[in-house]
């Protein structure tokens, strides 16, 4: 088969094989990591980037090349996670800008919006690191490029292309140490290999290996036991839907305000989420009498999707990511937006000023759209954001840079640490964005964080032998101790990070910590440290046992 034209379909279908492809490989993907611990999530990140943008068109029938490939770029945008799925996301949206106004794409034509992604995606990147999916891609792009002639087709073309992918891939380790210490490859540009792959499979013509969007979800099992002839409805129905304003209806779409129909909805329900995106209105609402909605609704515009269940027989009611309050909340000069994983953190972050805490950390990165949906929730003039992981700051940044609603300020937040202190001492009242921004990275850097947790294998780093099993200490990157009991990889990294210089050590616990060691471990350390105080929290987090907060 020689293809020397790309449309819309062909497009679409090969990032569907690439999703697919990915997802099969992601476990793989994850296991690349540098670190002894399970903190590898690149293959899921990448996946739920390439997934969103084929969700955005799947079952379309687009013949034009230039449409969809915006599509595609759009829902990768918004559900881009991770550094690695920023990037990928934003070697998409280069494809899509060098796509514009194309019908069918020869191969000179792909080949010239494949090097827009190059510059889109190193763009995106304030100090690109070589050895990374970065250098992967632009490599294969470079090789492939310049060996095109009149007759090369498509599927000559991504032989090449991945020739030098893969080649590419096996050279990062000699490009960044951190690889080379580690024993593996780059892990964005090993998914980006099989992205690759995947698009390669289906321009061939070869079967999808598995559905693109995760396993296909069965339709639920109705017990129809717990809602008789005689159960009064209590709970009422949670009611979604997708709602595209009609001319016919409001007028021009673009000066309709929607805000009076939002107003509509918080009074006449409960868990009410409503934001505008273009002419679409998307709505989660909590209500006795969704007909009374959907018919308030229909005098607007004409509903896209929509879904409509009896909580009564819901064992785990449908969760909208960053949770909106029903009721408005009152104006701010500045509103704040943290990123936590933990119900223990959570509640400390709120406790001390947050407005809104995106679920996130390291192995579980919020999307780009999960940013979005909590500046939406916050009436501010100026929002503050703590990523509290170098693996996030890509993807706030990206978000800020999708909000008009007010001024963004994306926080240069490593750990919660950094965040915990900024959030203890800072003062908004003044209003005054710059001013408060240079505060809190003075604060930021006034604090240490230290953690402690479970090798996931035997490794050589930092100068410290790491024993599969054994708990250890590390800060910033950097291993300090390694022990079979965390107790005294605890007290060997506190030593280290030089408690004795601090004030405060919060012990934060982990979800798998165990109440009578954190205790004991609380002890040692005020023991071994007279003049610190030492405090428990429960965190509640994943992966790490226990976070030290040294202030």
């Amino acid at each position: 088969m020689e293809t020397t034209l790309l449309n819309g379909p062909l497009f679409a279908h090969m990032v569907e094989g690439g999703a697919a492809r990915l997802k099969n490989n992601r476990v793989i993907v994850n296991e690349l990591n540098v670190f002894p611990i399970p903190d590898g999530d690149t293959g899921d990140n990448m996946f739920m980037t390439i997934d969103a943008g084929y969700s955005a068109v799947a079952g379309r029938e687009e013949e034009d090349l230039a449409p969809t490939a915006s599509r595609i770029a759009g829902g990768m945008l918004l559900g881009a996670r991770g550094n690695s799925g920023v990037i990928l996301s934003r070697i998409f949206a280069g494809i899509s800008k060098g796509l514009e106004g194309v019908t069918k794409a020869d191969i000179r034509t792909f080949a010239s919006a494949l090097e827009r992604g190059v510059k889109e995606s190193y763009s995106a990147v304030q100090t690109p690191v070589e050895g990374t999916i970065l250098t992967v891609y632009s490599d294969a792009v470079r090789y492939a490029n310049d060996r095109i002639s009149e007759e090369t087709d498509f599927e000559q073309y991504f032989e090449l292309f991945l020739t030098e992918l893969r080649a590419s891939l096996d050279r990062t380790p000699m490009l960044l140490d951190v690889l080379r210490e580690a024993g593996v490859v780059d892990s964005g540009g090993a998914g980006f290999v099989y992205i690759a792959e995947g698009m390669q499979n289906a321009l061939r013509g070869e079967e999808i290996e598995s559905s693109a969007g995760g396993t296909a979800s069965q339709a639920a099992r109705v017990d129809l036991d717990s809602f008789t002839e005689d159960t009064e409805l209590e709970f009422g129905f949670c009611t979604e839907f997708l709602l595209r304003f009609q001319t016919a209806k409001v007028g021009p779409v673009a000066a309709f305000d929607e805000k009076p129909l939002i107003d509509w909805l918080i009074a006449n329900g409960d868990s009410v989420v409503a934001f505008r995106d273009g002419s679409v209105l998307k709505v989660h609402i909590h209500t006795m009498t969704p007909e009374t909605v959907l018919a308030e609704c229909h005098r607007y515009g004409e509903f896209l999707t929509m879904k409509i269940e009896n909580m009564m027989l819901q064992h785990h009611e449908t969760t909208i990511r960053n949770n909106y309050s029903s009721k408005r909340k009152p104006h701010k000069a500045v509103g704040i937006v943290a990123v936590a994983a933990g119900k223990g953190i959570h509640e400390t972050f709120l406790s001390l000023g947050a407005d809104e805490v995106v679920d996130g950390g390291q192995s579980m990165n919020p999307s780009a759209e999960s940013f979005l949906n909590a500046f939406r929730a916050i009436d501010a003039d100026s929002i503050l954001v703590f990523p509290n992981n170098s693996n996030i700051i890509l993807t706030a940044e990206q978000a800020a840079s999708l909000y008009d609603g007010a001024r963004i300020a994306v926080m240069p937040s490593h750990n919660i640490a950094e965040c915990y202190a900024a959030l203890s001492l800072l003062d908004t009242a003044s209003g005054d964005l710059e001013q408060i921004t240079e505060s809190a990275v003075s604060i930021m850097m006034s604090v240490r964080e230290g953690t402690v947790s479970k090798a996931s294998r035997t490794t050589e780093r930092d100068g410290i032998s790491v024993r599969e099993g054994d708990y250890i200490g590390f800060s910033n990157g950097v291993i300090y101790s390694d022990a079979v009991e965390a107790k005294e990889a605890a007290l060997q990294l506190a030593k280290a990070l030089e408690a004795d210089d601090f004030g405060i050590l919060l012990l934060v616990c982990g979800q798998n910590a165990d109440p009578d060691e954190a205790e004991a471990i609380r002890a040692a350390l005020e023991s071994a440290h007279p003049m610190t105080e030492v405090i428990l929290l429960e965190g509640g987090q994943p992966i790490y046992d226990y976070i030290m907060i040294l202030e």
